[in-house]
């Protein structure tokens, strides 16, 4: 007897919080995003590795976290509350100064005033779909976020859906305060070293 199953994907939302001094990291992902031709598997790929090995080197400044993987059934119903998430997440910014979606860039002058303050965290989300369904472990330790983020590295470029990488600020100049990353990101998680 041959029973069909319906093609399964999992839409996963990591968030890391990191320290203002994460600089480096806020620039390597502008570049990034400048770098990024098209809206394809090959590019995903790029796209995912590039980010975690970034990620990768400035693990001693991420201080909270938080993963959530939601396995849709359906060729379809992926795509929806994968846009619905990217949406939900692009609401948090004051403001967007880099955009590159489906390979179209948009780019634009950060037009707050300058504060005298310095930034105190950034945010960033990788959101990924891809085929199959994933399970993941609770991140609580560093170690445990490095696992998710070899997990997510060892997606293979054909089981790709999408990808979509946000951070917060983008722009040097603006500021995520301690109160807006309480505020917004209310699910991130002290990663504790124990």
């Amino acid at each position: 007897m041959w029973h069909y199953q319906r093609p399964r994907t999992t839409v996963v939302k990591l968030q890391v919080a990191l320290l203002g001094l994460a600089k480096p990291f806020q620039k390597e992902l502008n570049e990034i995003a400048e770098k990024v031709e098209a809206s394809n598997q090959r590019w995903y790929k790029f796209i995912l590795t590039v980010t975690i090995h970034s990620l990768s080197r400035p693990m001693d400044c991420c201080i909270s976290s938080n993963l959530s993987a939601d396995v849709k059934v359906g060729l379809d119903s992926w795509e929806e509350h994968f846009d619905k998430i990217s949406m939900m997440e692009r609401s948090k910014f004051d403001e967007e100064t880099l955009c590159n979606l489906e390979g179209i860039k948009k780019k634009k002058e950060y037009s707050k005033n300058y504060d005298d303050f310095r930034n105190e965290y950034i945010v960033v989300t990788m959101l990924v779909a891809a085929d199959g369904a994933m399970k993941f472990p609770t991140i609580t330790r560093p170690a445990d976020l490095e696992a998710a983020l070899g997990k997510l590295n060892s997606i293979p470029a054909r089981e790709i859906r999408g990808i979509h990488v946000l951070w917060t600020p983008q722009e040097d100049n603006d500021v995520l305060s301690e109160e807006k990353l309480l505020t917004d990101y209310p699910c991130l998680k002290p990663l504790c070293d124990y």
